[in-house]
């Protein structure tokens, strides 16, 4: 797989000491793969999973000479900041990512240690995790990292009371949904809802139809350079799926004014104003924050449908597969990491996961879910997953960072009208893959 040319530029020596300032409130702040400080530095995305990554350190620091402390960064910076220090002596010697497009650049940059020499010494660090999840942070064939929280599938979601009344069960095929839309019209509500005005939730519908009808095998093409991919029949195919559910008003006429991330999607549905949303498993415990009675008595959930005549495996997911840790090349304790890595497969690690709501990809998982906080759901999502061919990671995780913002123009302006299938085409052929 190709992987980008170069790194973001060190904008300003100040950027990194403000950084610097900002980890000392969570770890010590001293130290980094490249400043044996006699620690290793693990470096997270900063929200509530962190309390269990803290019990992981602390659970580690029992036993190892080498200590490990966290660092975090607030979720909303992370990515940039990453970047600012992944080449610095301030560089953590282990941090989260999404693996795909998210690590290619530091690869490509010389950054990451491969991880086969771990896993000659020690193979569960493959073997016990389920393979469509730990092959997505794999770069030219080598291992990169290892996974660490939980997976998130995109699923479709629907009101079981508003389904009910249109006379309508969860679409096995895409003639079944089509059929569902007009059913949901029929009752005056709005079949899906839609959170365009942040766009990426868009761009979820042409993940899953392109892999339905193309199986995983273009969109990799397209990743690996070939341009010519976007212009296969399969490809146009795709495209008139989406258009053919827009223009039948799936989403009504004002999905663009609409957003996931302020609650308007979720609202729609758990007021019964929407019949469907597809959207990351993580939808559950959003509805269960916003609308906790909905979410225990009325949330209904299902796979993506079938598509006839498609050549992807209709058992294949898409989504944001896991999150992952990668290593640092210059870290100065490479034994002490590959031991902290060991505990991302323990059973502790998953029955603390589990028990906030996050389904690990371990293949010991399946013994702990009756443990989970939601055991239907979690069972749902690990049978789904364990059993997917392929596990297609986000469309703007895959590719690298600096092509969402394009990639988001794109299916912005084609789902919206203002790009043909020729426009959009184009557009996607003009994105950066490397």
């Amino acid at each position: 797989m190709k992987t980008r040319a170069r790194l973001p530029r060190l904008i300003a020596t100040g950027a990194t000491l403000a950084l610097a300032l900002s980890l000392s409130a969570c770890g010590d702040g001293n130290g980094g793969a490249s400043a044996d400080d006699g620690k290793i530095h693990i470096l997270v995305y900063g929200d509530a999973t962190n309390k269990i990554e803290k019990q992981v350190v602390d659970k580690f620091n029992e036993t190892s000479d080498v200590k490990a402390v966290l660092d975090t960064i607030p979720g909303a910076d992370y990515q940039k900041k990453l970047q600012t220090i992944i080449s610095t002596p301030q560089a953590p010697d282990v941090f989260f990512n999404w693996g795909g497009g998210s690590i290619k650049p530091f690869v490509k940059a010389d950054l990451l240690l491969p991880l086969d020499d771990f896993i000659k010494k020690n193979p569960e660090l493959e073997s016990k995790f389920l393979p469509s999840v730990f092959n997505n942070a794999v770069v030219d064939d080598k291992p990169y990292g290892i996974p660490m929280r939980g997976t998130q599938p995109v699923l479709l979601f629907h009101n079981k009371n508003v389904l009910k009344k249109a006379g309508v069960q969860p679409p096995k095929t895409w003639d079944d949904l089509l059929d569902a839309v007009e059913k949901l019209k029929d009752e005056g509500v709005t079949p899906i809802a839609l959170g365009g005005g942040d766009v990426w939730p868009t761009q979820m519908w042409f993940q899953y139809l392109y892999d339905r009808i193309a199986g995983p095998e273009l969109f990799q093409k397209a990743l690996d350079g070939d341009k010519s991919a976007w212009e296969a029949p399969e490809s146009k195919n795709a495209l008139e799926k989406i258009r053919e559910l827009v223009d039948a008003g799936a989403f009504g006429k004002n999905y663009d004014s609409v957003k996931y991330t302020n609650g308007g999607s979720v609202a729609l549905v758990a007021q019964g104003k929407a019949g469907f949303e597809l959207m990351g498993s993580w939808y559950y415990s959003q509805q269960l924050t916003d609308h906790p009675d909905f979410a225990e008595k009325g949330l209904g959930y299902s796979a993506f449908p079938t598509v006839e005549g498609g050549k992807g495996d209709p058992k294949n997911v898409a989504g944001n597969t896991n999150n992952y840790y990668s290593v640092l090349k210059k870290t100065k304790h490479p034994e002490a990491v590959a031991k902290f890595l060991e505990l991302m497969y323990s059973d502790e690690f998953v029955k603390a996961q589990l028990d906030v709501g996050n389904l690990t990809t371990t293949t010991n998982t399946d013994e702990f879910i009756e443990t989970s906080a939601t055991p239907e759901y979690s069972r749902f999502q690990y049978d789904l997953v364990a059993g997917a061919p392929s596990f297609q990671l986000s469309w703007d995780q895959a590719y690298p960072q600096s092509a969402a913002s394009d990639m988001h123009k794109a299916i912005q302006q084609f789902f919206n009208g203002q790009l043909d299938a020729d426009g959009f085409i184009k557009a996607m052929q003009a994105l950066p893959t490397e």
